[in-house]
């Protein structure tokens, strides 16, 4: 990515779905056909039901991701705004963030992942994230709820993300 005038790198377009809950985005990544959509709508309707305090759309199947002033920014693609594709139902509109600050990255079918994960972090436009491994097979949904409503145990403070 390029630098460019507002102090921060140039927006690239990512093949990741990207969700606004509470203060941050959670930026989902996978494979085509790894639940992105599946993942972004769960955690819509989790905060529906009273699971999350707050979630909605920012972004499903192309991200524009930037680096501005340390802080990974996650928009939508301007033609497909508004729209997730629902597996059984084709493509639909919801309400929808234009922008949003990413504080988790989560990474379905990744081949790095652990039963017992340690924290770790990935780096993108050269802003360093948390980033959350979901093994291949595994659903995301209670792994990712339980990194954003709990603390990891031995006294750290650590949670996966600082939007609850």
């Amino acid at each position: 990515m390029a630098k460019s005038d507002s102090g921060g790198t140039e927006p690239a377009s990512i093949h990741a779905s990207a969700v606004l809950v509470g203060a941050r985005a959670i930026l989902i990544r996978g494979a085509a056909g790894s639940g992105k959509s599946r993942l972004a709508l769960a955690l819509i309707e989790a905060a529906e039901t009273g699971l999350l305090r707050f979630a909605r759309l920012v972004a499903d199947d192309r991200t524009h991701v930037q680096a501005v002033h340390g802080r990974l920014l996650a928009r939508p693609a301007e033609a497909l705004a508004g729209l997730i594709e629902v597996r059984g139902l084709g493509v639909r509109r919801l309400p929808f963030e234009p922008l949003a600050v990413v504080g988790l990255m989560v990474d379905l079918g990744a081949g790095d992942s652990e039963r017992l994960p340690q924290s770790s972090t990935a780096s993108l436009a050269g802003v360093a994230v948390p980033r959350l491994a979901v093994a291949p097979g595994f659903d995301p949904l209670p792994i990712v709820l339980a990194t954003l409503t709990t603390v990891a145990a031995e006294g750290s403070q650590e949670a996966g993300m600082t939007c609850m």
